[in-house]
């Protein structure tokens, strides 16, 4: 385990995704930045001129770009490999834009913690949106499904939803009540979710099958997820300052940061195996 700092305490590394160019972009929420870490710890930052814009997860766009939500000011951003910055203004400014991934249509779909809606843009900017059929549901990560469609946590709503690219909606409850999912991420063969509330994490496969495994310590509050491959996938505990790993027959393994009270948030894994994770204090782990 390494820790890298890459920003002051008060910037808040939050979400995290792999670039087309191999580094992480890391969004700051509290400094309303975004940076580029390489893999010797060299970081670049990009500030969106607006700080209080709170940017929270990011992905790579089809265009290569990265792609973001911009949760306290209703926008989408967009940032260039170059370091261009545009963005894209909701038609709701406080439905809260929160998750974000690529579409298997070219557009970028992504989830409204406030509105009960998923939107869809495309690279031009055009936006539609959705209604879900669940009230206070407050719709938190999506990730793109290995079967084409985009699947959310439904933090508030105890459930996982599907929406199909023409916007066919599904929604499929969870047996713990209360679990309250966060990060959600697909292995390729199956959607893998973490229950932050029930201290769980979840897999839920195409047709709607629910596993639930618990972590040691129920109070973990495992926040985001990713997966390395299939079976395969590594999370954060923010409340226990860790590292998790779970494989396909639900054996759970984890790494103590070092710094205490790291506060782990987004997760990725680099194409060498690496595994990522930002910690809210200003550093990013490694895990090799």
């Amino acid at each position: 385990m390494q820790e890298i700092v890459i920003a002051d305490d008060a910037a808040g590394p939050y979400g995290m995704t792999v670039g087309p160019d191999r580094a992480l972009w890391v969004t700051f929420t509290h400094s309303g930045e975004i940076a580029r870490v390489d893999a010797r710890g060299d970081v670049e930052i990009f500030d969106l001129g607006a700080p209080a814009a709170q940017p929270a997860l990011i992905t790579t766009g089809p265009d290569s770009a990265l792609w973001f939500t911009r949760t306290q000011d209703g926008r989408i951003g967009r940032l260039s490999l170059g370091g261009r910055l545009s963005e894209f203004a909701l038609p709701d400014p406080g439905s809260g834009p929160y998750g974000i991934a690529a579409g298997s249509d070219g557009a970028l779909w992504f989830t409204q913690l406030n509105a009960d809606r998923i939107g869809r843009i495309t690279l031009d900017g055009d936006v539609t949106e959705f209604p879900l059929p669940v009230a206070k549901a407050f719709p938190s990560a999506l990730t793109a499904g290995p079967d084409g469609a985009l699947w959310f946590a439904l933090n508030q709503a105890n459930a996982i939803g599907r929406i199909t690219t023409d916007g066919e909606v599904r929604i499929f409850d969870l047996p713990t009540p209360g679990a309250a999912p966060v990060g959600i991420t697909s292995d390729g063969e199956a959607i893998w979710f973490a229950e932050i509330g029930a201290g769980q994490i979840g897999r839920i496969t195409t047709d709607g099958t629910v596993d639930e495994f618990p972590l040691a310590d129920r109070a973990a509050r495992p926040h985001a997820v990713t997966a390395a491959g299939p079976g395969d996938v590594y999370f954060t505990e923010w409340a226990t300052n860790r590292i998790g790993h779970i494989d396909g027959d639900g054996t759970v393994s984890g790494w103590n940061l070092l710094t205490p009270r790291g506060e782990p948030h987004g997760i990725a894994v680099t194409p060498d195996g690496t595994v990522w994770a930002a910690l809210e204090i200003g550093r990013v782990a490694r895990l090799s």
